[in-house]
């Protein structure tokens, strides 16, 4: 019985070795999803879209923010200037994200005033919040706990002679 026990305990940390791994943010499938966003800084006046639109190629994940306003002409990351993309009816700017759940600093030049101002804003990506447009047949924990099963099932069998 105590053998029993043991391979039970073991099949089960197996099993959730993947999950455990799986927690990190940034460990995400290529894929899009959407992620929720809190807007810090400035006057207040202006908002962004949230949740935003996350892309993960490569490994490498990017967020598109969308301003409520038009007048943004570029951003700062990390020293990095980033342009808003053509063709949008916002300012829409698509920017690396290397972080969740943390502050991040970037700058946005507004030209809304009469001469071109940089504010100081801070994002913050919830990963608690990231959902993915397709889901997954067979969600991760289903198929856990399918297994889980078998490994009972065949460990409670007796054999018949």
């Amino acid at each position: 019985m105590k053998q029993k026990l043991c391979l039970m305990a073991v099949c089960l940390l197996l099993m959730l070795l993947p999950a455990l791994s799986f927690a990190s943010p940034l460990d995400l499938a290529d894929g899009e999803y959407t992620v929720a966003v809190e807007l810090s800084g400035g006057t207040g006046r202006s908002t962004i879209a949230s949740p935003a639109r996350l892309m993960v190629q490569n490994g490498e994940a990017f967020v598109r923010i969308e301003w409520s306003s038009h007048n943004y002409d570029y951003m700062n990351l990390n020293g990095e200037q980033y342009f808003p993309l053509a063709d949008e009816e916002n300012s829409v700017f698509e920017l690396p994200v290397k972080t969740f759940d943390e502050p991040i600093t970037v700058i946005a030049d507004t030209t809304a005033m009469s001469t071109p101002h940089e504010i100081e804003y801070t994002l913050v990506f919830d990963s608690a919040s990231i959902a993915s447009g397709r889901q997954m047949a067979y969600p991760y924990g289903v198929l856990c706990l399918v297994l889980m099963l078998l490994v009972l099932f065949s460990l409670g069998r007796k054999k018949v002679k």
